[in-house]
């Protein structure tokens, strides 16, 4: 009996024992499935740190169009690309990570937008999280490609926090001027994102605050967070305040209502009357513009389609008014879109103004409109878009001054400035009444495929006192091209044009800016005066870019920095009008004597200190414009 007892005992044993091996078999078996499945790799992007700045910061997630949605999908996988990048060095992902990776960034996506699936809504690959742009794979590949010293402006533009409004536009412009110098690969969203890098890049190393941080995540990568609400500790007292709230508040709700409901009616009349003050100027001065011109009125709509909904990515130019996108209209031709932000009745006229200016002068160097916007929508306020011919080479400051672009030869140098000229000329002497432009300044002479001169941005222009007035006659401009009479006086004649002029023509002859540094004191040392002490000592031809490839014959060159120097001289009379500086650099008439100039404005006497504090002075009244159409 014990014998068999015993038996049966060892023979449960081995069945339990038997059964625990199996579980365990089991177990193992379905983690092996597992790893053979996800690689037996952990994704290496810090998806952890993303979901947490949603959760603690309330990302607005909210049901939104589907282009708003692929935005924030693709922006969350550059935040998450920076992260990574800032600590690993690396652009790229490992392949065998890919499906992973891709796969822990929707499920933090489907937490917030359930059901939403990446690939199919917004056409995006698993690739595109790692597939790497111009063979850039490491931070150092990055900095091997872009310049020193726009590595070091990226530093002090975005090394600070990007919470504060100035301090984000000043970095994103100058990411994006990074982006349009070195990044021109074409970007179709499956394969890379070419467009993105410099914003990864900044991120992760020129600010100190890192991607995982609210102001970076807003400025670099458009996810707006809204500050949560903190609970309070004591439920039930919050509760008491509310019925108590409730209970004080209820006697004077009546009352508060009663007041509303009268300061309503008077808003919503005093509203009806702007809108119809708004249409009826829209409809009265815009579209009599549009009359006298070929232009084309634009749908709202058609302009949002055409710049993808005003993506970041499809910005070429900022400034105060607002930005300049690059769009493709219904018949597929591109145009630069000028969009005025801040449209009020005001911002209205200054519109129609600049559509005047445009749409009354029609030549080869002068930028074409090709149609503009009048809309006021319930949600998007005003909207007020130029639409203006694309110009693919950009602007001349490009060509001078960034250091990617290669120097031009003496004979597209010539050709830009014979094309200024003529067009100047055609403001001041082709056109009743005569416009002044006030704005002449390298970056707002554009250049088209055959390196062709177009003057653009006409906001500041200015019909001659015998014609309407549509500006005011404060002093505007940038320090280093505004006239001296202009600067100081606020005197508006043809003259000031020509002087900014002759300040551009400087800069095509020699590659420096019109101002070329700022003394110990803090006085501008303009190109004007140190291109005249030159001419002065005999030396003109040290006024040409030593670096100009395929200079022209010595006495033409020599021509051209004469007349930049009598175009810039300080007092209105010595200059020429634009029609005689045509025939000059055309050779057909000589070149007038250069009479001598004044005691500079600039100069270390005690007099001239008190008229350069003056005239500094006023400059800092200026508002200086950024590159547009």
């Amino acid at each position: 009996m014990k014998t068999s007892m015993s038996y049966h005992m060892t023979l449960f044993h081995f069945l339990l024992l038997g059964l625990v091996l199996g579980f365990t078999n089991s177990i193992a078996s379905s983690h092996e499935t597992s790893h053979r499945k996800l690689g037996n790799v952990p994704c290496p992007l810090n998806i952890n740190a993303l979901q947490k700045l949603i959760r603690q910061n309330s990302l607005p997630f909210p049901k939104q169009d589907i282009a708003t949605e692929c935005q924030y999908m693709v922006q969350g996988m550059r935040l998450i690309r920076s992260e990574y990048l800032r600590t690993s060095g690396l652009f790229s992902l490992s392949p065998d990570v890919l499906d992973v990776c891709w796969d822990s960034y929707e499920n933090l996506v489907n937490e917030f937008i359930p059901g939403f699936d990446i690939k199919s809504t917004c056409g995006l690959k698993t690739s595109f999280i790692s597939q790497t742009c111009m063979n850039i794979t490491t931070r150092s590949d990055f900095e091997s490609l872009v310049s020193a010293q726009e590595l070091q402006q990226m530093k002090g533009s975005c090394d600070q926090s990007l919470k504060n409004n100035s301090v984000c536009n000043s970095c994103v412009e100058r990411l994006s001027t990074v982006r349009a110098s070195y990044f021109k690969a074409p970007n179709d969203g499956n394969v890379s994102d070419s467009k993105g890098y410099p914003f990864i890049y900044a991120a992760a190393f020129a600010n100190r605050f890192g991607p995982i941080d609210i102001g970076t995540a807003k400025c670099l990568f458009l996810l707006d967070f809204s500050s949560s609400s903190t609970k309070p500790k004591n439920s039930n007292a919050v509760m008491w305040g509310i019925v108590t709230g409730c209970f004080h508040g209820f006697v004077g709700a009546v009352i508060v209502l009663w007041f509303l409901w009268i300061w309503h009616k008077k808003w919503k009349r005093k509203k009806n009357e702007n809108l119809a003050q708004i249409e009826q100027f829209s409809s009265v001065e815009l579209e009599s513009c549009g009359r006298n011109s070929s232009s084309l009125k634009l749908s709202f709509e058609e302009i949002r389609k055409a710049t993808g909904n005003f993506s970041r990515e499809n910005i070429i130019g900022m400034g105060g008014f607002g930005n300049v996108y690059k769009g493709i209209l219904a018949d597929g031709s591109e145009v630069a879109l000028k969009r005025f932000k801040n449209c009020s009745a005001v911002g209205d006229q200054l519109f129609a103004h600049e559509v005047e200016v445009i749409s009354s002068v029609r030549h080869v160097n002068l930028v074409a409109l090709r149609g503009y916007c009048i809309s006021t929508l319930p949600r998007e306020g005003h909207q007020r878009i130029l639409a203006c011919d694309l110009m693919r080479n950009g602007s001349l400051y490009d060509h001078l001054f960034q250091p990617e672009f290669k120097k031009l030869s003496w004979s597209i140098r010539q050709k830009i400035a014979l094309g200024m000229a003529r067009g100047l000329a055609y403001l001041h002497h082709g056109v009743q009444p005569a416009i002044i432009h006030r704005d002449i300044k390298a970056s707002n002479v554009l250049l088209d495929e055959t390196f062709e001169a177009k003057l653009a941005d006409f906001g500041l222009a200015k019909f001659t006192p015998e014609g309407q007035t549509h500006v005011s006659t404060r002093v505007a401009g940038t320090l280093g091209y505004v006239a001296p009479e202009y600067a100081l006086y606020g005197q508006i004649c043809k003259k000031i044009d020509v002087y900014s002029f002759g300040v551009v023509l400087l800069e095509i002859l020699s590659g420096k800016k019109a101002v070329i540094e700022f003394t110990d004191e803090n006085r501008p040392l303009l190109l004007a005066d140190w291109a005249w002490s030159q001419v002065k000592e005999g030396r003109a031809f040290d006024v040409i870019d030593e670096g100009m490839p395929e200079l022209g014959l010595p006495e033409a060159m020599e021509r051209y920095v004469l007349v930049a120097v009598l175009a810039s001289h300080p007092v209105a009379y010595a200059r020429p009008t634009m029609d005689q500086i045509v025939k000059i650099l055309e050779n057909t008439i000589p070149i007038p004597s250069i009479p001598d100039r004044p005691l500079s404005l600039l100069s270390h006497t005690d007099d001239a200190e008190r008229s350069s504090r003056s005239f500094n002075g006023l400059y800092l009244q200026m508002q200086p414009n950024r590159p547009k159409m």
